[in-house]
């Protein structure tokens, strides 16, 4: 294979995983090893848990685009992307998620027992989730509860254990990017209700929705809060990032409303990855100073 093909390769998985969007968990996940590791960590910890979080986030976006290939065929706004339009192979795909899957299983080993036993449980859930949208309006949770194994994870390949402060940090994670997918989610209400897809827009109506999500991510603002009273490791800088994270939320959800839907895409993601970038360089800075 030459450079140029192998490069444009590397550009069609980037973009099949939307691989810009990694920051969304990973701001969790090594602000929660961090916490647990009480700027005690080495390299190899550092390295595995890296290893473990993008190989697991890598392939379940990979896998969610080869499950839903039909859906977004038929949905005018996803109908351009690659595998829809035959540019990628879903055999191809799907022995890149197999390698990915097993790469995130890997590094659970390298890591300690219990990721090893309980990485089964996360394949699950990167699995299931993409099939919960033909059946439950939970769906936004579950891609949630998939995502919170981030910061869940990451503490346990640390200390080995569970205590309160990672399952307030992924509660706050769970509800942060549920309230996103919310916002995005409600472009596609006319699609998915005359199609049989379950959300919550489409359950609920989008005004309704929009306030669920509104409601999300204060709940999630308040866990964040709360895992700051937890841990003596953060102070006054890590609340002047909520802050500026509130700020942020209150921009987000000013964006969008059940008549305009025109920046849902600016909302859900690009202040998303904003917030994600604010919650780490401030807690970042808080832990290490």
């Amino acid at each position: 294979m030459g450079l140029s093909k192998l490069k444009s390769k590397v550009t069609d998985y980037g973009t099949l995983v939307m691989f810009s969007h990694t920051i969304f968990s990973l701001s969790f996940a090594l602000i929660s090893m961090l916490l647990a590791g009480n700027n005690r960590l080495n390299f190899t910890t550092i390295f595995w848990i890296i290893v473990a979080f993008l190989g697991a986030r890598t392939g379940a976006n990979a896998l969610n685009r080869v499950i839903d290939a039909k859906i977004d065929a038929k949905n005018p706004r996803t109908a351009t992307r690659q595998l829809p339009q035959g540019l990628m192979d879903k055999k191809e795909v799907l022995a890149f998620v197999v390698i990915c899957f097993l790469v995130m299983v890997f590094a659970a080993y390298k890591l300690n027992t219990i990721c090893l036993i309980l990485s089964p449980i996360a394949l699950f859930l990167m699995i299931i989730y993409s099939y919960t949208k033909r059946f439950t309006w939970a769906c936004h949770l579950v891609l949630g509860v998939t995502s919170a194994a981030a910061p869940v994870g990451a503490w346990l390949a640390v200390t080995g254990k569970i205590t309160l402060l990672p399952l307030v940090m992924g509660a706050a994670n769970t509800l942060w990017v549920a309230g996103f997918d919310i916002i995005y989610g409600a472009q596609d209400y006319k699609f998915d209700t005359e199609n049989g897809i379950h959300s919550i827009p489409a359950k609920f109506g989008v005004k309704n929705a929009l306030l669920i999500s509104r409601l999300f991510h204060f709940i999630a603002l308040v866990c964040l809060g709360v895992v700051g009273i937890l841990t003596k490791q953060l102070g006054i800088i890590y609340y002047v990032g909520l802050s500026i994270i509130a700020i942020l939320f209150i921009v987000q959800h000013r964006m969008v409303s059940p008549d305009n839907l025109k920046n849902v895409k600016v909302a859900s993601y690009n202040v998303n990855q904003v917030i994600s970038i604010v919650f780490l360089v401030f807690g970042l800075i808080d832990c290490l100073i």
